[in-house]
């Protein structure tokens, strides 16, 4: 039978110690790691999407549920704001933040917000979306400049077709037809499925007196949308 003296006996009782320790050490660090990472998947997964956020409220807007809409511009406007304060040049975050402003019809806050994101980058999304804006505060004029604006920066980009129908609006709201029909029929040059273009381009040239074009325009809304009520009445209009 092995025996020990003391000091043998506070040796061997200091290793198992030290042993249990650095087990007891090692498993803390592991459910810590685990915690970190279960915790950092759910921040991920929790973390709100402005964009995300606001093509649902457009999604929702085109099932009709407004409502539900505008809690979702709402939602998207304020993680652009919290965005924002971690980082005050972001674009992204300011055009997500002016396009989710002008779905809720805010449209002198757009203004101000796109002129305030001008003026750290002339970025065309702003640029369209506040000529937009200007064009629902019934101020023409600056809308035309901000939309030329656009399409002299990005003549083909995502938002062209809109500048360019926008542009056609303003010209024939102002009764330039023949520069109507020029917009429009850019607008729908690049966007031909869209019927409700299609029928602003009837009327401006039935407006403008080419009853064989505008017959034409309203014919194609038609074509698109079988149950246009106003183009079919401009087709009979220009029939007669």
């Amino acid at each position: 039978m092995l025996r020990f003296n003391s000091s043998q006996s506070r040796e061997v009782v200091k290793m198992n110690v030290q042993r249990q320790a650095r087990s007891v050490t090692k498993r803390i660090t592991v459910i810590l790691t685990v915690l970190m990472c279960a915790s950092g998947l759910i921040y991920a997964q929790e973390k709100a999407d402005a964009l995300k956020l606001y093509r649902t409220g457009r999604s929702l807007d085109s099932a009709g549920r407004s409502e539900e809409a505008k809690e979702s511009y709402t939602a998207a406007v304020g993680v652009c704001l919290a965005e924002l304060r971690q980082n005050p040049r972001n674009m992204d975050s300011y055009t997500v933040y002016t396009w989710a402003l002008f779905r809720l019809h805010r449209y002198r806050e757009t203004v101000t917000v796109c002129n305030e994101a001008l003026k750290i980058t002339a970025d065309a999304r702003i640029i369209e979306t506040l000529g937009e804006a200007y064009f629902y505060l019934n101020d023409y004029k600056e809308s035309l400049r901000q939309m030329e604006r656009y399409l002299d920066m990005a003549p083909t980009g995502e938002r062209a077709s809109v500048a360019y129908f926008y542009t056609g609006d303003i010209y024939r709201l102002t009764k330039r037809y023949q520069k109507a029909d020029i917009a429009y029929s850019a607008a729908v040059y690049l966007e031909p499925s869209n019927s409700l273009w299609w029928y602003r381009l009837g009327l401006a040239r039935e407006q403008a007196g080419y009853k064989q074009s505008a017959r034409d325009a309203f014919q194609r809304a038609l074509n698109i949308r079988k149950d246009y009520k106003e183009a079919a009445e401009g087709l009979a209009r220009v029939q007669l």
